[in-house]
């Protein structure tokens, strides 16, 4: 068990990577947008249109790389929503078990599926080399990836959140640890 723990170690590092990395696009995304709204405005103002389709798309194809890579980043945290009507009140050991079925039995085959669905998808999409049908619109095959980035990094973390999870439910590790740990990561980015 513990060379698995150290394996979800492994890949609890390289999610923290690509969401720290993520967490820069934000900013970006923003300064776009505010662009947008300038533009537009300040055109209005002197009666001419100063924006272009290149920037609208620009701001909604960051937004998605921030939701697409930043899903894994989530579920290491924690933040996905959960409805936890029952699983609140239980103790420790039996969250585990709860969060690993959940993992085996509904995340990682959605993200099997999301993978397979999207394969057809993506492989046209960069064969045709896709655009954006609008004027000074981006290409869209690039964005389209990520239709694959994102579900594979959801599953690689979720092994990762699986092996925990295991070792919690089976007495392996201590629930406070594994906490514990959720804790300091998360105390660490603030």
């Amino acid at each position: 068990m513990q060379g698995l723990l150290r394996l979800s170690k492994v890949i609890d590092a390289f999610t923290e990577v690509v969401g720290n990395i993520t967490i820069w696009l934000v900013p970006l995304v923003v300064g776009v947008g505010v662009w947008n709204v300038a533009n537009r405005y300040v055109g209005r103002a002197i009666g001419r249109t100063l924006g272009s389709n290149f920037y609208i798309e620009a701001q909604w194809y960051i937004f998605s790389v921030i939701f697409f890579l930043g899903s894994a980043y989530v579920l290491k945290h924690g933040g996905h929503v959960r409805v936890d009507l029952f699983y609140a009140n239980f103790p420790p050991r039996r969250k585990a078990l709860v969060d690993l079925l959940g993992t085996l039995f509904f995340l990682m085959p959605f993200c099997v599926l999301l993978i397979y669905f999207s394969w057809p998808v993506v492989q046209t999409a960069f064969k045709i080399r896709e655009m954006s049908p609008d004027p000074g619109g981006l290409p869209r095959y690039p964005l389209k990836a990520f239709l694959i980035v994102s579900p594979a990094l959801l599953f690689i973390q979720g092994i990762s959140e699986a092996i925990k999870n295991l070792a919690v439910a089976t007495g392996a590790a201590d629930p406070s640890l594994v906490a514990e740990e959720q804790r300091r990561d998360t105390l660490e980015l603030e």
